[in-house]
């Protein structure tokens, strides 16, 4: 199974290379960065991300 990984929407500029991807994989989420794919990635479970993310919505005014 190949792994899909998906850029932030919040991507800079042309390649869209500086930001980090993230991928689902079972009931966990990876992240890496993009600019260095090759060099590991984190793993955090699924619930814990989806916090996070909307932790910074709430701080940015966003509904989450």
């Amino acid at each position: 199974m190949t792994t899909q990984w998906r850029k932030s929407s919040f991507s800079g500029g042309g390649e869209g290379n500086d930001c980090v991807e993230i991928a689902e994989r079972d009931s966990r989420i990876a992240i890496r960065d993009s600019k260095n794919p090759s060099h590991g990635t984190l793993s955090v479970p699924a619930p814990a991300f989806a916090a996070f993310v909307g932790a910074l919505k709430e701080r940015e005014g966003r509904p989450a």
